[in-house]
């Protein structure tokens, strides 16, 4: 289940860094964020990457160029991206439309996509060198909001990297600017989805009134030394493929034989992960994940809104219970959490963010899934056709390491497609985490 590192080194020279503005002028404007959008623990950049094979159609044009010039085109539609973050009073973000733009480096690779293996996941060889930070950029407020390096490989194809501010837009809303950008490459004059600001849908309300517990955002004091060493953490990507996936079902209980894969999953690695990091018996434990909320609301957001849209309901019991009783009971506390937000609960959620000064989730005994695998980024395509990789570029992002893990989709090459998770967690507790994971393997193994 865990996927073998490569060794693969190579030589990137990359060009200054420039900034893509607008290809036409574009409105000076201030614009809020949502009450959703700029909570603490969405301050933070995250990043992505997409594998480009040579396409023969394309012959003679060069992705660095056309990619960049329908950059421009395309942020004069998302003019809000090529601004700057500014923060007002009680911490409220908001957009300056500056048009100052976006960071773009133009690199080459002396490497093959071949090289890459069969399998394209995370970790990928050189990452620093795909997405170069330029000095004094990584930052929320002031700082570019999109950074992006296309990188030509010696076999034609080539590599597109982009680093996200998470406070101005989540997968989905990124790859709806991928996707405008890949339209116009291919010749459109506009996106087919215009995009919708409207960030107001997701505020809280006038008054603003908490009817739901929301223990995601619980202030909960370390009592016993349980945060994290930052200085002792190992980083490790698991896959779970359709055998993984078929194994863990033959765990689930009758009543829950209908839970999604996400659902599943997430149980399990919560399960895990909580042995792992072996808290007190007594000590509540935590899982969150994110989950869409457009579709809860009436109407769902327009189409073309680009906000991080989700809520990041919580399930909460004691350590010992997650960790003694069978994977039903996790299965069943996951579904219950998700089943419960509705637009009420989206509603009280922004609400009580604004009480609260929009606080982090917790993050003491907490795990948090955000399931990118139907996000999109796979069906990116700048004119030489859909990427063989796209998707999240590493594990560990988010302001607390080890907090916060993705699902990410992947295919080996041969039409199987898998779930690759990365998990970030002290030394120690990694090596418990790997044994619990080696019991499902050996379940599998037993089997055939």
């Amino acid at each position: 289940m865990a996927p073998q590192a490569t060794s693969l080194v190579f030589i990137v020279r990359r060009c200054k860094p420039e900034l893509v503005v607008p290809a036409k002028p574009t409105p000076h404007e201030f614009k809020q964020l949502s009450d959703i959008d700029d909570q603490e623990g969405l301050r933070f950049q995250i990043p992505f990457i997409q594998f480009y094979k040579y396409d023969p159609s394309m012959n003679g044009r060069d992705p660095v160029r056309v990619i960049r010039e329908a950059l421009a085109q395309t942020l004069v539609f998302y003019y809000p991206f090529a601004g700057r973050l500014r923060e007002g009073p009680g911490r409220k973000l908001v957009v300056e439309c500056t048009g100052e733009g976006i960071i773009f480096i133009e690199a080459d690779a002396d490497v093959t996509l071949e090289q890459f293996g069969d399998t394209l996941q995370p970790p990928f060889p050189c990452w620093e060198e795909l997405l170069f930070e330029v000095p004094g950029s990584g930052g929320i407020l002031n700082c570019p909001l999109l950074h992006i390096q296309v990188t030509r490989l010696k076999c034609g194809g080539f590599i597109f990297a982009i680093g996200l501010n998470h406070a101005i837009s989540d997968g989905i809303g990124l790859v709806k600017f991928m996707m405008a950008v890949g339209e116009v490459v291919r010749g459109a004059t506009s996106p087919s989805i215009l995009p919708v600001w409207q960030r107001h849908l997701l505020n809280a309300r006038d008054p603003p009134h908490v009817t739901y517990a929301h223990p995601e955002y619980d202030e909960v004091v370390d009592t016993k030394g349980t945060i994290f060493p930052l200085d002792d953490m190992s980083l490790r990507f698991f896959l779970f493929g359709p055998t993984e996936i078929s194994a863990l079902r033959k765990f689930v209980p009758h009543h829950l034989s209908q839970c999604s894969t996400f659902e599943l999953l997430t149980a399990y690695l919560w399960r895990c992960r909580t042995i792992a990091i072996q808290p007190d018996s007594d000590e509540e434990v935590r899982i969150i994940f994110a989950i869409n909320a457009s579709a809860k609301l009436n109407p769902p957001l327009p189409t073309g809104y680009y906000g991080n849209s989700f809520a990041l309901p919580a399930a909460v019991t004691t350590a010992e219970k997650l960790c003694k009783k069978p994977l039903g009971y996790a299965l069943e506390l996951v579904k219950k959490a998700k089943n419960k937000v509705n637009e009420e609960y989206v509603r009280s959620l922004a609400d009580m963010l604004v009480i609260r000064g929009r606080p982090h989730f917790t993050v003491m005994r907490t795990f948090l899934v955000s399931d990118l695998t139907r996000a999109g980024f796979k069906k990116v395509d700048f004119g030489w056709g859909k990427p063989i990789y796209g998707g999240p570029a590493k594990g560990g992002v988010g302001t607390i390491p080890g907090v916060i893990c993705t699902f990410i989709p992947v295919n080996n090459g041969m039409g199987k497609d898998g779930i690759v998770v990365p998990i970030c967690l002290p030394a120690p507790a990694m090596e418990i985490f790997v044994k619990e994971l080696d019991g499902l393997s050996k379940f599998i193994g037993s089997s055939l």
